[in-house]
């Protein structure tokens, strides 16, 4: 063919331009940063809105609902214990309801029964796992999860309930229940991740919270593997379902959609005047050679296990800044003469020089086991107790021949089993009194 090299150029530059017009890329603002590595180049998913202030309100009766993910009743267990001790001033009154297998449409179907019958004013919601079929994104299945998603939402929020819609996690994995499991694992990624961008548009459209669980998993996920190795599992052995680490993922995007800024407190001793004093929730009662004695009615979140293991919560702590942003205790110690201390807490001691201890140092991240940890334990025993009935309760009962029978009837007789249960998490949070001892090196 005899084709001009200027003929050429113009339809190329036409091309380019009508492209341009029809399909405009959007500003690498508009995207979410992400590592500089060829996991990630076929990822551009769009930038997550930040949330405006507190979404949480006293009293609020929050509904944690997802699918088998939620019924593992990790990452919601994570999130009841957090709000009862570590902002207890809001007094929120937390149910789950997990539902394996379900899809943004099986919860639409069951919700009136379910979860509106319990009058929720806020709710956390969690689909699109099971929505996007293990399979590749088509559209007529985007938009099919699309409406069935903004309808859940909207029905909430006709229901006077705040909502938080969240983004389903990613896949580590081609499950063994995939219709192909041939279909490379970075088919499903980016198929969640286009579902991912569907809810920001969901939630914009509803005027409603964010909660982006997708790409803090995905990206927790590579850093896993490059910090503790192949093995580590953010998103689950079986390439879903995760366990700790991702389960502490997943409670972080949650939190930081309700708008929590993670102050639990700061403890100011000045060791040249011999004074000391505490934040709200925290009550000096004494300063004596260099000890301090306080009595707190607001506990930070204590996590134990290892640091390189993915059925440890203290470990998914250091794939998110959940203890930077969620979780701050701070001890500041000005006026001291020695260059260095060592601040024992509980049974811990750690080293701190003079010039750190005055920025402030957080207790809740340094200090593994504190002396929270053992009253923290017992709330957060009756926080997965209650969590466990709730499934039976609703499953089980809701579902079953009673609540079939009589489903007004079967709710109100769950509910006296359920009641004691809510109770003995009020009755395990109790101020806890403890000291920290600062002594030059």
């Amino acid at each position: 063919m005899n084709i001009s090299f200027s003929k050429l150029n113009r339809t190329f530059l036409l091309t380019a331009l009508f492209s341009a017009l029809v399909s405009p890329s959007l500003p690498a603002a508009e995207f979410e940063p992400k590592p500089d590595d060829a996991y990630f180049a076929k990822f551009e998913p769009k930038k997550a809105p930040a949330p405006a202030g507190l979404l949480l309100q006293p009293g609020d009766r929050l509904a944690i609902i997802g699918d088998s993910i939620t019924e593992q009743k990790m990452y919601s267990r994570i999130i009841e214990t957090y709000l009862t001790v570590c902002v207890p001033d809001l007094k929120i009154s937390t149910r789950q309801f997990g539902w394996s297998g379900e899809t943004a449409e099986g919860f639409l179907h069951r919700m009136t029964n379910d979860c509106l019958r319990f009058q929720p004013t806020m709710a956390t919601l969690c689909y699109g796992m099971n929505d996007h079929c293990y399979g590749p994104y088509t559209e007529p299945h985007g938009q099919w999860y699309s409406n069935n998603y903004s309808a859940v939402a909207s029905s909430l929020k006709a229901s006077g309930a705040r909502v938080v819609l969240g983004s389903p996690g990613c896949v580590g994995k081609v499950p063994p229940w995939a219709p192909d499991i041939s279909v490379p694992v970075e088919v499903l990624n980016l198929n969640l991740c286009r579902l991912r961008d569907m809810d920001i548009e969901i939630a914009a459209q509803e005027k409603i919270n964010f909660a982006d669980v997708f790409w803090p998993m995905f990206t927790a996920g590579f850093t896993a593997h490059q910090k503790y190795g192949a093995d580590y599992a953010v998103s689950g052995k079986d390439g879903v379902h995760p366990d700790w680490a991702g389960h502490v993922v997943m409670a972080y995007a949650f939190l930081k959609a309700m708008g929590l800024d993670g102050d639990l407190g700061t403890f100011m001793v000045d060791l040249r005047s011999g004074k000391a004093t505490a934040s709200s929730d925290h009550t000096v009662d004494s300063f004596t050679n260099n000890t301090l004695t306080v009595t707190s009615s607001r506990y930070p979140f204590c996590a134990t296990g290892p640091l390189d293991k993915d059925n440890s919560i203290r470990s998914g702590m250091t794939l998110v800044p959940f203890n930077t942003e969620l979780n701050r205790l701070k001890l500041i110690v000005k006026g001291g003469t020695a260059e260095n201390y060592a601040v024992t807490w509980g049974d811990e001691t750690h080293d701190y020089s003079a010039v750190q201890l005055a920025t402030g140092v957080n207790l809740a991240e340094d200090f593994t086991v504190n002396p929270f940890s053992a009253a923290f334990a017992k709330v957060d025993a009756a926080v997965a107790d209650k969590q466990k009935y709730e499934t039976r309760q609703i499953k089980e009962l809701f579902h079953g021949p009673e609540g079939k029978a009589d489903a007004d009837a079967t709710a109100a007789l769950t509910e006296k089993t359920r009641q004691p249960l809510a109770n003995a998490i009020v009755t395990a949070f109790v101020p806890v009194t403890h000291t920290i001892r600062i002594q030059p090196k």
